[in-house]
């Protein structure tokens, strides 16, 4: 009987009536392309994941901001309007800064060094503190790449950027680079950077190559400078009121399917960024390598790390792992 009480009262919890109906449902959403590996690798670890719980969960992945913009469906883990998400660690800084670090300017050197440090203790502790302000929990990071900038106007050094209005999103990190070398950083929705791009509302952008080319930012860019500025990642998150319920086994499926998933999308990303330079070559676009020594000294002496919200024992870490 104590057995029967105990299953009673898990499906309830989930909103379950009964055996007949044991099945949780629940909404996955992001702001990317359903041809991008977040999508891809996203629906993958859905079906996997129900495949691992014998049908227990139906996960249905909401693509390119149909749940809303990056900064809602963030919000609705915590309301309760979305269950997973993947994005942007910049957005979790906003509750918890020092998770942001890896978002300072030129931290990492490569995806793999992000690699490292998304499966360190220094990474885990972090992710332990943004849970303890939000109760949303971490399970993968994907690399999302190296963010460059495109512009409408020849860019060959950091000076060049000076007044230059470049859209980036709504986080602090994102415009550290473009103060610093005397740009006008405006921060536009994802979704609506083409068209603020096709009208004129900003002439220059910053993101990885695989995103520029999902967007279609090439369509309304002339120049692509190859500035590195920040290795990007992307988290899956699980809202508190999906995450606390789930039995050991099943957060255990849950981390280990993202887990995955996210190896798979970063090979994805790391493939299609050594293809897309030549790529957008022949389309036109002119593509310049910059120093990025230059820039890098601008954002040291102009935006240091500790004004973000960023704690340097956390940036050590990263830059201490081999």
């Amino acid at each position: 009987m104590k057995l029967i009480a105990t299953v009673v009262a898990v499906a309830a919890a989930f909103g379950i009536a009964g055996p007949a109906a044991a099945q949780t449902k629940l909404k996955w959403a992001h702001v990317y392309e359903t041809s991008e590996p977040y999508h891809t690798e996203s629906v993958w670890a859905a079906e996997e994941i129900k495949k691992r719980t014998n049908g227990k969960f139906e996960i249905q992945v909401f693509p390119a901001s149909s749940l809303g913009k990056e900064t809602d469906i963030n919000q609705g883990l915590q309301l309760g309007t979305v269950d997973m998400i993947i994005s942007g660690l910049s957005f979790a800084a906003r509750s918890f800064p020092r998770i942001g670090v890896g978002y300072y300017p030129f931290t990492f050197k490569d995806a793999e060094h992000q690699y490292k440090w998304s499966t360190s203790p220094a990474f885990r502790e972090l992710a332990d503190g943004y849970k303890a302000k939000s109760g949303v929990h971490i399970t993968a990071l994907t690399y999302y790449g190296a963010r460059h900038t495109t512009s409408n106007r020849p860019i060959k050094n950091c000076a060049d950027m000076k007044g230059l209005k470049i859209r980036v999103p709504d986080v602090p990190a994102y415009m550290a680079m473009p103060r610093a070398c005397g740009a006008n950083p405006t921060p536009i929705a994802f979704a609506e950077v083409y068209l603020a791009l096709q009208n004129g509302t900003v002439e220059a952008q910053e993101n990885p190559l695989p995103t520029i080319e999902a967007k279609k930012f090439f369509e309304v860019q002339k120049h692509i400078i190859l500035t590195g500025h920040i290795i990007d990642g992307v988290a899956t998150q699980i809202a508190p009121h999906v995450w606390n319920k789930l039995t050991d086994e099943e957060k255990k499926i849950f981390t280990e399917v993202t887990q995955e998933a996210a190896r798979r999308g970063t090979a994805i990303v790391l493939k299609r960024e050594a293809e897309l330079a030549e790529e957008f070559k022949k389309r036109g676009l002119t593509v310049t390598e910059v120093d990025r020594g230059e820039f890098q000294k601008a954002v040291l002496e102009k935006v240091p790390m500790e004004s973000m919200g960023y704690v340097r024992k956390d940036w050590d870490a990263i830059q201490a792992l081999k």
